[in-house]
């Protein structure tokens, strides 16, 4: 891979972004270079979505399997006209309800799509953030912008400029600091055809805020979850994503169950260098198995926006303390639960059944 002399780091207001510094940006986007830049998800590594030769240096840059799609971003719910065929009526129903925002459509695309943007299926995946800077960029830029997360292949997303950094420095043109993105979690990515809405990646708009959506739209239209070994029809569904360096092993099961186990592994993993990313609940129960170990706290229990916040930055930060091993626990509830499972349950080298 053919590296750049150095990747500049520019500091942007999050809400005012200054419009020198994201026309500095959008001319290097114009002249096939890669920005990374903050959503409202996570950072994103942004390059022309129309120029193919720009976006294989997207999958240089992260080392990216050419079979795993990008997600194209916009900045008009008109520039889907640009990208794809035809826009069935839930699809515009579910734009008018989350664009801007954490929602991504798969749809047909059109020829001028490129097909390193697609993996080479005949659907694009696309979506209009919300983030200021990422809308500003896009509108200077006068283009689609493909942007996955902005860090190495199957590593864990980046949610601020540091870990972009600490990933891609060196690999990048541009960097444009926005602060710590806010949700923490990727887009949530539905695929519709005649058959109904699949959604393919849980994310950032719960399943049963979709569904809830429909029904007040008065759409009746099945909704259905892709499992664990669906076909990579979209960006984030490889079995192996989201991982940190060290070892995650992930217990799923019933609170108690789980909680039990956790006591169980800990106490066999005595003299190990042992990292815990878990609730403030979970450390308080675990009392001096706890204490001496690295912890990253998602939060209490009871927090689920929290938690995702956290979930990426505790990951990383655990990597940083040096640990050969991390565990986590399976969260329960609704909302942003299913999307936290699973991120944890693909970034996990080994998932623990404690029943």
């Amino acid at each position: 891979m053919a590296r750049v002399t150095r990747t500049e780091v520019l500091a942007v207001d999050p809400r005012d972004p200054d419009p020198r510094t994201i026309e500095h940006a959008a001319n290097v986007l114009r002249g096939g270079g890669l920005v990374a830049f903050p959503t409202e998800t996570v950072y994103g590594l942004g390059a022309n979505a129309l120029d193919a030769r720009a976006v294989r240096r997207i999958f240089e840059a992260k080392e990216r399997a050419a079979s795993d799609p990008i997600i194209v971003h916009i900045a008009d719910p008109a520039d889907l006209a640009l990208l794809v065929r035809e826009v069935p009526q839930s699809a515009r129903a579910l734009a008018e309800r989350f664009w801007p925002g954490p929602l991504t459509l798969v749809l047909p695309k059109r020829p001028e799509v490129p097909a390193e943007v697609t993996a080479g299926l005949d659907t694009v995946a696309v979506r209009l953030p919300s983030h200021p800077v990422a809308l500003a960029l896009i509108r200077a830029a006068g283009m689609p912008i493909a942007a996955p997360s902005a860090n190495l292949f199957t590593r864990t997303s980046a949610t601020t400029a540091a870990h972009v950094l600490e990933d891609l420095g060196g690999r990048i043109e541009m960097v444009l600091d926005g602060g710590p993105a806010v949700v923490g979690l990727e887009s949530t990515v539905v695929a519709i055809d005649e058959a109904g809405i699949h959604v393919l990646r849980p994310g950032a708009v719960p399943v049963e805020a979709i569904e809830a959506a429909l029904r007040e739209d008065a759409i009746d239209v099945p909704v259905t979850v892709a499992g664990p070994r669906t076909r990579v029809a979209s960006p984030g569904m490889l079995d192996k994503h989201y991982a940190p360096r060290a070892e995650l092993r992930y217990i799923r099961g019933e609170p108690e169950a789980a909680l039990a186990r956790l006591r169980e592994e800990l106490a066999a993993q005595r003299g190990r260098s042992v990292g815990l990313l878990l609730t403030e609940e979970d450390v308080e129960a675990l009392g001096d198995l706890a204490r001496d170990a690295p912890v990253a706290l998602l939060g209490p229990t009871r927090d689920i926006e929290a938690m995702a916040h956290r979930l990426y930055a505790g990951l990383r930060a655990l990597d940083g303390a040096g640990v050969e091993i991390i565990y986590a626990r399976q969260p329960h509830g609704a909302g942003l639960v299913r999307a936290i499972d699973d991120r944890l349950r693909r970034a996990a080298t080994t998932i623990i059944d404690a029943g």
